[in-house]
């Protein structure tokens, strides 16, 4: 009885692992840059900016120049300013602003293993201990093992995320 429990009590703890991961932020890192630096870095990616006047925009970065930021904004929280489509931010209104970027699949493919290891663990020992008839150990197996590799798989792609903050310094 004692490796039953021991054995029940691990899959219990990766599980709830797994349930709680996603909660967890991306890794994050900060730069802090010049703006004519910032051209290579951010052109072509989803950013997110913050303006002065409490604004936060978002969308697809098209263009650096000199005094502007050529940004096709996709989400905005103010319409009448900055509408969505193509618009031009000045360079005073933007002090930081954010961009993520995925490291790749490694994270979701070991999420899903272990979710779904831990969800065949935990689901067969409870169904061989718990259930009554086989339509319930059936259903019960499928759901907790399923479960399992779905919560695996997006705390895996929590932590495939990065996102970068850059603050932009003064030119000097």
């Amino acid at each position: 009885m004692t490796g039953h429990l021991t054995v029940l009590k691990c899959a219990a703890t990766l599980a709830c692992a797994l349930c709680f991961a996603p909660a967890v932020p991306a890794s994050a890192s900060q730069l802090e840059m010049k703006w004519k630096e910032l051209g290579s870095m951010i052109i072509g990616r989803q950013v997110k900016l913050v303006l002065p006047g409490g604004a936060e925009i978002q969308g697809e970065a098209i263009a650096l120049r000199e005094d502007t930021l050529l940004l096709n904004v996709k989400k905005t929280s103010d319409r009448k300013s900055y509408p969505r489509g193509q618009n031009a931010i000045p360079r005073a209104s933007v002090t930081t602003l954010q961009f993520e970027t995925v490291r790749g699949p490694g994270g979701k493919t070991i999420g899903v293993i272990v979710g779904a290891l831990g969800g065949l663990i935990l689901g067969g020992d409870l169904v061989a201990h718990t259930a009554h008839s086989e339509a319930a150990a059936i259903s019960s197996f499928l759901g907790i093992s399923t479960g399992s590799a779905i919560a695996g798989y997006y705390a895996g792609k929590a932590s495939d995320r990065r996102v970068t903050t850059v603050k932009i310094l003064p030119e000097s």
